[in-house]
């Protein structure tokens, strides 16, 4: 008598589902053609600081953020119109975007979910308001590093506004600089946005420049 074939009930075989390719995918070799997308990740993830002239400063997260320039040191970030703190730094022309380290992760996570219209943030987190030295909104005492930053010019680009800004001072924690005065970053224990997860920055695979730098000699 032939055996029936395993998972099967009487005498018809279980099968399989069909997987099948979403609509908006093809394939092409081993790649698939997906959607459109802003799918640049990882990214950095910051805390914006602002302040209204009520002088209530605000935090809000973003993801949507980078380097554009570096002499003027020039950065940006980008913003939905119904942000709470799209009218504060349209109205102020200043931000900060302070950088959080693994450790800061959670309240970063809370102030990108909760709006500064419903509670103060600095008061909830426990994150402390510290004065920034070049402009008046102040930094987030807690984060490695912040970044001082002026408004050039702003572009309205469809469900975001950009805003570019100057870099006017940059406030680093002192336990980051070496004595002979470099400022050791790996050292603060940052992390990254990609695809809606937070992820800690791990093993440094090289430096730049590294590709092509001559390999020593050991003869003598």
């Amino acid at each position: 008598m032939r055996k029936e074939p395993s998972g099967s009930r009487d005498g018809n075989v279980k099968r399989r589902p069909v997987r099948r390719m979403p609509e908006n995918t093809r394939k092409t070799g081993v790649k698939c053609v997906w959607k459109p997308g802003a799918m640049l990740f990882p990214l950095p993830v910051v805390m914006i600081t602002s302040m209204g002239k009520d002088g209530r400063p605000n935090i809000c997260t973003v993801a949507w953020t980078g380097t554009i320039c570096s002499d003027p040191p020039m950065v940006s970030i980008s913003l939905r119109k119904e942000r709470y703190s799209y009218d504060i730094i349209r109205g102020s022309r200043e931000f900060v975007v302070n950088v959080p380290s693994v450790r800061q992760i959670r309240v970063t996570d809370y102030c990108g979910v909760v709006s500064g219209r419903e509670v103060d943030k600095f008061e909830k987190t426990g994150l402390t308001p510290a004065p920034a030295s070049a402009i008046k909104t102040p930094l987030i005492l807690e984060c490695p590093l912040n970044l001082e930053c002026s408004v050039k010019k702003t572009l309205d680009l469809g469900s975001h506004t950009m805003f570019i800004a100057e870099v006017v001072a940059v406030q680093v924690n002192a336990g980051l600089m070496t004595p002979s005065g470099r400022l050791a970053l790996e050292k603060a224990g940052l992390a990254a946005f990609a695809h809606g997860g937070y992820y800690a920055l791990g093993k440094k695979l090289g430096f730049f420049g590294y590709s092509v730098q001559k390999k020593k000699s050991n003869r003598k």
